[in-house]
């Protein structure tokens, strides 16, 4: 944990761990991240929804619309690496789509219920990789590099924590628990 509101729970970090067992725990915890983004925001007033997670942040809305947009580019991009030669993937401006006008009003639960859908088909397919598939990569232009799949599946792995994290640390520090 850190006393910086953007990173409640640090900051991404890839520990090149690889193993079945890192694996297993970095799957069970994309698993787990619809239930805990629910029950995250669960009672939250409309109010409390469009209050920003830190100043000059994204609200609580922005955040719950946010890890749908993520996760969903993420399950892609695994499909996209399964099935060609290291593809080059498409990036898109986090920042731009916060702003548009479903991610502003939409209620959560839809957003909510897009999550739980794209992890059903996400998890499934995780664990259905192999080995080998776990080898594969794609290029991402933004970073310029190859990035492989395992350290992908970390950093959605802790992706959702931290996003669920903004949510919670603002209710603790606003005392609506």
């Amino acid at each position: 944990m850190t006393t910086d509101p953007r990173y409640p729970i640090g900051t991404f970090a890839y520990d090149g761990v690889a193993t079945p067992q890192a694996r297993a725990l970095r799957i069970e915890a994309i698993a787990q991240a619809p239930a805990a983004l629910r029950a995250a925001v669960r009672g939250l007033t409309p109010q409390q929804l469009d209050t920003p997670y830190r100043e000059g942040g994204w609200t609580v809305r922005q955040v719950v619309h946010h890890v749908p947009d993520s996760h969903l580019n993420a399950y892609v991009r695994f499909k996209l690496a399964l099935t060609e030669d290291t593809p080059t993937i498409k990036p898109y401006d986090q920042e731009r789509w916060a702003e548009l006008a479903d991610t502003k009003t939409v209620p959560p639960e839809v957003s909510l219920a897009l999550l739980d859908a794209v992890h059903q088909r996400w998890v499934a397919l995780l664990k259905s990789m192999t080995s080998t598939d776990w080898q594969r990569a794609y290029n991402h232009p933004e970073y310029n590099r190859r990035i492989p799949l395992d350290e992908v599946l970390a950093m959605y792995a802790w992706h959702g924590r931290h996003h669920v994290a903004h949510i919670t640390s603002l209710r603790e520090r606003e005392g609506w628990l």
